[in-house]
């Protein structure tokens, strides 16, 4: 039932392999090799690739590592004891070996097939035995209510009831899962349920205290009716303001306006060229505190002494406290325990020597964790891909996507101003159809950066125009006449916005799909915010799966990019851009820092880190 179980060092020689089929799988192995174990991504040891399952274990003393693959129907459950196993055993038949660096011909088949076969045997045997139903105590979520019940660790006296049986005492009251269940509930030891859902809560020596219950009315205020206001109706103080009769002011000499709008020149030209990289501000190291006091994220680094190896059991608390610092710096919860298994499984075993040989390292490792996470796969150099676009006689097509209010239409404009003042002509799609003054809201900033970047030659065509078709349109229509009447008016770039949606909204999300699959986009870009923790996974991944699921081809087009916005919001609590980076695998093309058109920048992935472990 096993496919493949090879062994090779971390340079990339294979050892000695195990094929249980005539298949070639050298392709599942490079992809493991790639999107996981390079991409610092081995927090978790399975990996999927199309129909197949890998599984793999990492040796750091001798950098080697084991790979099993099987195939994803079958969940063989003695996988991870087959890893273990095997590795022991390689280990003590060819440590004198692995000690010089002198592996020639290996002869390890005739010991690997005796653990396999005694493995599978213990899987069957167990398989076939009747396992009875564990108790809730005996259950793994009554040991997270222990952990998270802070009257259990004061030694209040409670109890716990569940289908009207009491399990224990132990457990965390508020973290129990009533549902609403008249047969779950938690109470006081001792005391009994009266009418309306009150417990009275008897102590030893004292009166009776009622304790209300959550499911007790609460008194809501009163509500006092607001005034109605009729249509066609206009009140006095509305009329006034409604009173354009007055001629306007006449502006000073030599300054034009647009409306209401005077443009700023002294934007223009300050964003020629690449875009400038993100600078987060770091404290000074004196404002640090001292470790003796447990300041910084690293001063517990100290618990870990001495010896020669870290081992797992020697990291766990010192990765518990990272896990939450982490999460304290806004990176989604499941992304710093995969980050902490990372690091745990890359430095276990490793041989190292004194005691600030084991805080260098451990810093270094997770230092570099982020910075590989935070590095593209391939770079996205978008004035490079314009030109070339135009020298093939086509404009280049960006599509800005996401969810409700996190900033589409500013950013959008942010970029149309950096590829102006690059030279370049641009056209905006107006293809939110759906939300109020969306085509208004592009129209006013077409008009602000039309007036900053006039036509070259007076009157000639506009640098930037607007392509909109009013309200309830088909969006992906909409995009692409765009598309085609950019290629008539010799444009550069086509700048397609589309309606916030949520990320459950199927129907919206088949919308987005469709406009991605009829007009083909060179550029995907998921618009994202930098204040959001666990949300931005969920975000990404359900876009990303939309985008998949309604494709009509083999070769779907997905996010290729994220916009990170509202990053001057968030201080030093730059969480967001690991969590979406690690989802996605694709890189944060812009940041936007501010509401101006010149607050746009590219990512540093080393500040970024430098502040996340500040």
């Amino acid at each position: 039932m096993l496919d493949l179980f090879t062994i090779f060092t971390k340079g990339g020689i294979v050892l000695w392999y195990f094929q249980g089929t005539a298949l070639s799988l050298t392709p599942a192995v490079n992809a493991l090799i790639k999107s996981v174990i390079l991409q610092e991504r081995g927090g978790s040891n399975s990996y999927n690739h199309d129909a197949l399952t890998l599984k793999f274990k990492m040796d750091n003393q001798y950098e080697l590592i084991f790979v099993a693959v099987y195939q994803k129907v079958l969940q063989l459950a003695y996988v991870d004891k087959l890893l273990d196993q095997v590795l022991l055993a390689f280990r003590d038949r060819y440590k004198n070996e692995l000690d010089v660096g002198a592996l020639r011909s290996l002869n390890f088949g005739q010991e690997f097939e005796g653990i396999l076969q005694q493995l599978e045997e213990e899987s069957r045997v167990q398989s076939l035995t009747h396992r009875p139903m564990r108790s809730f105590v005996e259950s793994k979520k009554a040991e997270k209510f222990g952990k998270a019940c802070p009257e259990a660790k004061g030694g209040a006296d409670v109890e716990i009831v569940v289908n009207g049986q009491e399990v224990g005492g132990d457990e965390c009251p508020q973290a129990m899962p009533l549902n609403g269940s008249p047969r779950n509930k938690v109470l006081p030891r001792g005391g009994a349920i009266t009418q309306g859902g009150v417990r009275k809560k008897v102590r030893p020596g004292g009166k009776k205290t009622v304790v209300p219950s959550k499911s007790s009315p609460k008194t809501v205020p009163k509500r006092v009716k607001a005034d109605r206001k009729w249509d066609g109706v206009v009140s006095k103080e509305e009329a006034v303001t409604l009173d354009c009769s007055n001629p306007a002011p006449q502006e000073p000499s030599g300054v034009k306006s647009n409306g209401d709008f005077k443009p700023d020149y002294s934007m223009v030209g300050q964003m020629k060229g690449q875009l400038q990289s993100l600078e987060v501000e770091e404290e000074p190291e004196a404002s640090v505190p001292a470790p003796s006091k447990g300041g910084g994220v690293f001063s517990f680094f100290k618990s870990l002494t001495g010896g020669k190896t870290i081992t797992q059991e020697s990291m766990a608390p010192v990765l518990e406290r990272m896990k939450e610092h982490l999460i304290g710096k806004n990176v989604a919860a499941d992304i710093a325990d995969k980050l902490c298994g990372s690091v745990s499984a890359k430095l276990d075993g490793k041989v190292i020597g004194t005691f600030s040989g084991v805080q260098s390292t451990v810093r270094t490792s997770m230092e570099q964790a982020l910075v590989q996470i935070l590095s593209p796969k391939r770079r996205i150099d978008i004035l490079r891909d314009a030109l070339e676009a135009r020298d093939q006689g086509r404009p280049y097509t960006i599509t800005f996507c996401g969810v409700n209010g996190v900033g589409k239409s500013t950013n959008l404009a942010k970029v149309a101003f950096w590829l102006m003042e690059n030279g370049l002509r641009v056209l905006i799609a107006a293809c939110d159809t759906f939300r109020s003054g969306a085509v208004e809201q592009l129209r006013t900033h077409t008009r602000h950066l039309a007036a900053l970047h006039p036509p070259e030659e007076g009157e000639g065509p506009p640098r930037v125009f607007l392509y909109d078709r009013g309200y309830g349109k088909d969006a992906a229509g909409v995009a692409l006449e765009a598309i085609n009447y950019a290629g008539q008016q010799r444009y550069d770039v086509v700048l397609v916005d589309t309606a916030g949606r949520m990320q459950d909204n199927e129907p919206l999300m088949r919308a987005l799909a469709k406009l991605i699959h009829v007009n083909t986009p060179d550029l995907v870009l998921f618009v994202g915010e930098a204040l959001v923790g666990n949300e931005a996974v969920d975000q990404l991944s359900k876009f990303n799966r939309a985008l998949l699921d309604n494709a009509h081809d083999h070769s779907p087009k997905v996010i290729d990019g994220i916009l990170l916005t509202k990053f001057d919001t968030i201080d030093d609590k730059v969480g967001a851009a690991i969590s979406m980076t690690y989802t996605t695998g694709q890189p944060i093309v812009f940041v936007g820092t501010g509401q101006t058109y010149t607050d746009l920048r590219s990512l540093n992935g080393p500040a970024v880190v430098s502040a996340l472990l500040k």
